[in-house]
């Protein structure tokens, strides 16, 4: 009797062995559930891309399984490289493909005339004005049809040092009261001349500077326009270990695009048609001849400049402005938390660049999507809408990225204005045909920062594109250069 128990102990043990090796062979997500108990459960997957999202998708997967009898979510990193491809290859084959997929907003057109991605249910009831940004419903808005769900997004926009506008600050409103008292003094010693009143005077402790009128002078001080900047470059006297009054990375697009965005269209507000056009006219020519000229009094050398530095350098203190995206509020948490960063900082609205020529950043939404092969859509949908409506912080606290919509309770107010700054964003187009649009616009913002002709360079990438667009050789009509305006003017250049 012993001994078959023995043996049987043996044989189960082999079994249990060989059990755990064929699954670890199997290559299945460890984070899916397969026990007896929930065989009954329909699993829906969300593929991503970006690993930062991990500990919030994984998160929320728990937090939504739990709350759901028969629904399990199974969140899936892939590789990001021919990504759609890898999405549509897995659902036509049936091979664990995705019911969701994570999605910047420009492969939208691509996803949907693949059949990769279905109209959402209700959107026009769920993406209400109230909550979701403009620039957000638009995101995900083709040929008139909601097509995915705005999850969250990046833009850039100002920001800037608090701690040297504050100490600006208080400089100047205790040399006006210095000026006051000394004004009251020479009043008081008029009217008595005697050395006791002279001493009294003398003798007065400083006026006490508030943190209440300190923050309103800041907000007076804030840049509304790139010619305030020029303005505030003429009249700060910096600190010895500032570098630049402003400086930003004038060889990435994504940090330029202001200087054109408001009077540049591609596609239209949801970036969708081909037929609204016009990168070439008036009123961008005016814009670029406007930031050539900040190359006079800046001097930033397009071939040595890097985002990543300039970020660096403006967390020690070496830059006053810069325009930055919403990663850079992350690398001054870190570098406060390490004790490298001794400076307090805010983002501000982009400046417009006169008060007559207004600006827009270009934003980017990474959307959810629900595949057009996927059986279980209602499921699929119902995750999505669980994850736009986490107004918790989570998805900042835990994947580093901030929501595309209203009411989200972050620590950090900054994030609320860059939200709002992308609130009024332009969403990078979904169109094929304009696909590298942003490299030809990379091309010719550094030409033109480097001294090249606006209206020949503007007229050069407008044809390039209107020519990928119509499928023949497309020719402008060459416009009568404007009127230069010239911002810099009574200005001298920035001293390194």
């Amino acid at each position: 009797m012993r001994l078959r128990v023995k043996v049987f102990s043996i044989v189960l043990i082999l079994c249990m062995l060989s059990g755990t090796i064929l699954y670890a062979q199997s290559k299945q997500s460890v984070f899916e559930d397969h026990s007896l108990f929930n065989l009954n459960k329909t699993t829906v997957r969300i593929w991503y891309t970006d690993d930062a999202l991990t500990p919030y998708l994984q998160n929320k997967a728990v937090a939504y399984s739990e709350s759901r009898s028969r629904v399990r979510i199974e969140p899936v990193l892939v590789s990001g490289l021919e990504y759609l491809e890898a999405i549509n290859k897995a659902s036509l084959e049936d091979d664990n493909y995705p019911d969701l997929y994570i999605i910047t907003n420009d492969s939208l057109e691509k996803a949907y005339l693949a059949g990769l991605a279905l109209e959402i249910d209700n959107g026009a009831d769920f993406l209400d004005e109230e909550t979701f940004p403009t620039s957000a419903v638009n995101s995900v808005t083709y040929n008139g049809r909601l097509i995915a769900y705005p999850f969250y997004y990046e833009t850039s926009s100002l920001v800037y040092n608090k701690t040297y506008l504050e100490n600006m600050v208080r400089e100047e409103l205790q040399a006006e009261a210095d000026m006051a008292e000394g004004e009251e003094a020479e009043e008081e010693a008029s009217e008595d001349s005697s050395a006791e009143a002279v001493a009294e005077a003398d003798g007065d402790e400083d006026s006490a500077i508030s943190d209440k009128e300190v923050q309103a002078r800041v907000e007076e001080k804030i840049p509304h326009t790139i010619a305030d900047i020029l303005k505030f470059a003429q009249s700060y006297n910096a600190p010895d270990q500032v570098e630049a009054v402003f400086k930003w990375d004038v060889t990435d697009i994504f940090y330029n695009y202001f200087f054109v965005g408001n009077y540049m269209n591609v596609g239209g507000k949801a970036g969708d048609d081909v037929s609204l056009i016009d990168i070439y006219n008036s009123d961008t020519i005016s814009c670029m001849k406007i930031y050539q000229q900040l190359n006079q009094f800046f001097a930033i050398d397009a071939k040595e400049i890097d985002y990543d530095q300039i970020v660096q350098d403006f967390i020690d203190g070496k830059i006053v402005f810069t325009v930055a995206t919403t990663d850079i509020l992350s690398k001054i948490e870190a570098a406060k938390a390490s004790g490298e960063c001794e400076y307090d900082f805010e983002v501000a609205d982009i400046p417009d660049i006169t008060s007559d020529y207004k600006t827009r950043t270009m934003s980017v939404t990474d959307c959810i999507v629900v595949n057009g092969y996927s059986e279980h859509p209602t499921e699929a949908n119902s995750f999505a809408r669980y994850l736009l409506n986490d107004n918790s912080g989570d998805i900042y606290k835990l994947g580093g990225k901030p929501a595309a919509h209203f009411g989200v309770n972050y620590e950090d107010k900054n994030l609320d204005t860059f939200t709002e700054v992308y609130a009024d964003s332009v969403p990078m187009p979904k169109t094929i045909e304009t696909s590298n649009l942003w490299m030809e616009l990379e091309i010719a913002f550094t030409k033109i920062w480097n001294g090249d002709d606006c209206n020949s360079t503007l007229k050069n990438v407008s044809e390039n594109i209107m020519t990928q667009v119509t499928g023949t050789a497309f020719e402008e009509e060459t416009l009568p250069d404007p009127t230069d305006l010239d911002v810099t003017d009574g200005l001298t250049e920035e001293s390194d």
